[in-house]
């Protein structure tokens, strides 16, 4: 199981076992690197691999799918730092550092493990063996920040870009992300939308309320999975999007007139 400590900045995780998660919603800018094992990624269409050693950064406001793969009779082991927009914009003011033009396009980096921050890494690991110090954290990921801003300067339009989400092409955007399992509040906002104008755009595209539609289309990818493809109803109904299985059997039976393990 992971091991979580100073949630408010810093996170350091550590799996036994093959850790399929399933989804995250990735709220803030995340800097993080891979102390062992691997993990594949997957957020807007795109595939991040990352293995022992190597840094990582993704954006904020993501949807993302993931899973963390141990090396051979060992731990996966990562360690992410967390930059909220509070100590970002503090940043921003303190060093008057601002996103010059924001770039949307960027959802994920592979960083080059460049001195500086393989010097940082190695700061935090007696940190996160003995300390839960919130003044100690703020102070290192602040010099995270500034570190990222040496060493990738590009990042600076996506740091200090403070702008939340636009309004978007909501169709597109649901075709591609209805597995998710996240409330209709959580998907208005990442459209650009208030939660009333996300539902009237929606009932204009489809004709059906957004729960309506995300679960009809839940089933129908678990009925092909099953059918087609010979899945396990016990594999399918987390990948379809599904919180849990006795949700997916009555509402799979209520469609169908039968209960999945029977298909």
């Amino acid at each position: 199981m992971a091991s979580l400590k100073n949630q408010t900045g810093i996170l350091y995780s550590c799996y036994h076992k093959k850790s399929s998660e399933g989804e995250h919603f990735i709220p803030n800018h995340t800097f993080g690197y891979v102390i062992s094992g691997s993990s594949e990624i997957f957020i807007g269409g795109q595939k991040f691999v990352f293995g022992d050693g190597e840094f990582r950064f993704f954006r904020r406001n993501q949807l993302a799918k993931y899973t963390k793969y141990p090396p051979q009779g060992g731990e996966y082991k990562s360690i992410s730092i967390i930059f909220d927009q509070e100590t970002l914009k503090a940043v921003s003011a303190e060093y008057d550092l601002h996103a010059l033009k924001p770039d949307g396009n960027i959802l994920g980096l592979k960083l080059e493990p460049k001195t500086l921050l393989l010097n940082y890494i190695e700061s935090l690991k007696p940190y996160l063996d003995n300390a839960n110090d919130k003044s100690l954290t703020k102070i290192k990921v602040k010099e995270a920040i500034l570190i990222l801003l040496q060493t990738n300067p590009e990042l600076k339009n996506i740091l200090f870009d403070f702008t939340e989400p636009g309004k978007i092409d909501l169709e597109a955007y649901m075709n591609e992300h209805y597995k998710f399992n996240v409330d209709i509040n959580r998907f208005a906002y990442l459209t650009g939308r208030s939660l009333a104008t996300f539902k009237r755009d929606f009932e204009k595209i489809y004709g059906t309320s957004p729960n309506r539609w995300i679960q009809q289309k839940r089933l129908e990818d678990a009925h092909y999975l099953l059918k087609e493809k010979g899945w396990k109803s016990s594999d399918v109904y987390m990948e379809v999007g599904f919180k849990d299985f006795s949700h997916f059997s009555f509402a799979f039976k209520k469609a169908y007139g039968i209960t999945p393990s029977k298909l």
